[in-house]
């Protein structure tokens, strides 16, 4: 089917009903029984809410020429949580009544009683940082199909040496409600949408692959826009192209120069990890009890802000209600603050910064990061790259580890290049980067001016549990960085 039979059925669909109409149902549970059922159930607790949600989302895989994949699904649930001291009860439960609440409730009565003053509620917040409409009615299946089908034929036509394409559409759309024992309700509509394009190449004997992906907050009518997904074919397929080229990396220390975007990667697990309050509250971090310490070199400034419009990690509210915001964790090298949700934030005394997060209603939520990205500094790339004698340049990372009480990480990229007299030489295959998130922000030496933000594919894991991010950096130049090869 020709894109111009798909494009027809594109249509912005708003919500005609009551979003929350997905959450209550008459014969189950009201809005004024939830919030009476929150009352009751966390009066002996130091804090707490009721979190309802309805999830629907869908996934379609094309793989090797056909469709392989079309999941859709729908869910709806809550999760009671109560707080007191350090102590938190939880329960979570698939049937959103009000039996079903009451009998969670009596998971609370395990908690001591609360003894402090209760903490305020979160401040209401009349920002929306994203549409309420719901992508997945939008289009209908056989466009969606035909889009991946397009994609496909699209991307083997490219280049003879393109030898399979995998490409898959998924969109999300989720109603939450946050409902206090203190009279605080909350309501936040969340759609997500992402698409993915892998390619693999072959010559002469040899296979290599390139992906490329893209997505945020919005609806699927930007990702059937022909610029955008024949700007992710070209973008995997020059990846792919680049890696049947490469050659063995070298192996020893190097300057790195790190290219902007999706290298922020790097940043987010190796340092933003150690910025979350929990961690620091505890004392396990490598950044725990250093607040207005110099943690890195003059003018790295990091912040985690979850107010971007459309961006795949930003949220409105956080899930506990708590609106979210620009948090500036390391300012011109001194570090400024963590990131909080509300249990760790009044057990530090400090206010908490709208990155309370969790992965659906069947967990607690924890500190998370938002979008988290290092602010441009005055350097121009190009002069970067001409200061980098004997050198790697990566521009794409793959998966990573990170040990969040030492910082020590291992990344391994996708996409890299030797750098000879501050030229780019051959691209390499087979090269980690190895090292710790605090002593690299110490060995930064350069700071590009072309900040940028990943295409919005990033998916963050803590403690079982994966949300939506975000990441970022300009082009970043780091002396002394072990490179693991196999040269």
């Amino acid at each position: 089917m020709g894109l111009s039979g798909t494009h027809r059925y594109i249509t912005i669909m708003t919500t005609l009903t009551d979003p929350r109409s997905h959450i209550y149902r008459p014969d189950q549970l009201s809005p004024e029984e939830a919030q009476a059922l929150a009352r009751d159930t966390l009066s002996r607790c130091d804090d707490g809410e009721l979190y309802l949600q309805f999830i629907a989302s869908e996934t379609f895989g094309f793989d090797d020429g056909r469709l392989k994949t079309a999941d859709y699904s729908r869910e709806s649930g809550f999760g009671l949580r109560g707080v007191t001291g350090e102590m938190t009860g939880f329960a979570h439960a698939n049937d959103v009544s009000a039996a079903a609440i009451r009998r969670a409730g009596e998971t609370l009565r395990l908690i001591d009683p609360a003894t402090a003053p209760r903490p305020a509620p979160p401040r209401q917040n009349n920002r929306h940082l994203y549409t309420d409409a719901s992508p997945l009615d939008a289009v209908p299946f056989a466009a969606k199909v035909a889009l991946l089908e397009q994609i496909d034929t699209a991307a083997r036509a490219r280049d003879p040496r393109v030898s399979q394409v995998s490409a898959s559409l998924s969109g999300s759309w989720t109603v939450v409600e946050i409902v206090r024992p203190d009279g605080f309700v909350a309501t936040d509509i969340r759609p997500l949408v992402r698409l993915n394009v892998s390619i693999v190449a072959e010559h002469n004997g040899r296979r290599e692959t390139g992906s490329f992906g893209m997505g945020g907050r919005w609806l699927y009518d930007r990702l059937f826009e022909p610029e955008s997904w024949n700007r992710a074919i070209d973008e995997a397929l020059a990846q792919a192209l680049v890696n049947l080229e490469s050659v063995d990396a070298p192996a020893g220390e190097f300057i790195v120069l790190l290219g902007p975007g999706w290298p922020g990667v790097l940043l987010h697990e190796a340092i933003g990890h150690g910025l979350e309050g929990d961690f620091n509250r505890k004392g396990t971090s490598a950044f725990s009890g250093r607040i207005g310490e110099r943690v890195a070199a003059p003018g790295v400034t990091v912040v985690d802000d979850g107010t971007l419009a459309e961006r795949r990690g930003s949220l409105t509210i956080d899930d506990e209600g708590t609106p979210t915001s620009e948090t500036v964790l390391i300012e011109d090298g001194i570090l400024r603050g963590y990131m909080q949700d509300r249990l760790n934030a009044r057990l530090m005394g400090v206010e908490p910064t709208g990155n309370g997060r969790r992965e659906d209603y069947a967990h607690a939520p924890m500190p998370r990061m938002t979008n988290t990205f290092m602010k441009a500094g005055n350097d121009d790339p190009a002069e970067l790259l001409s200061r980098v004698k004997n050198g790697i340049f990566a521009r794409s990372f793959g998966g990573g580890q990170v040990d969040i009480v030492s910082g020590k990480f291992v990344f391994s990229c996708t996409e890299a290049y030797k750098v000879e007299n501050g030229k780019l030489g051959a691209p390499i295959k087979g090269a980690t980067l190895i090292g710790d998130g605090p002593s690299v922000l110490t060995r930064v030496t350069g700071i590009g001016n072309d900040l940028a933000l990943d295409e919005g594919v990033g998916t963050c894991g803590k403690g079982g549990q994966s949300v939506p991010a975000g990441v970022g950096q300009p082009s970043l130049l780091v002396e002394g960085l072990t490179v693991g090869g196999t040269a």
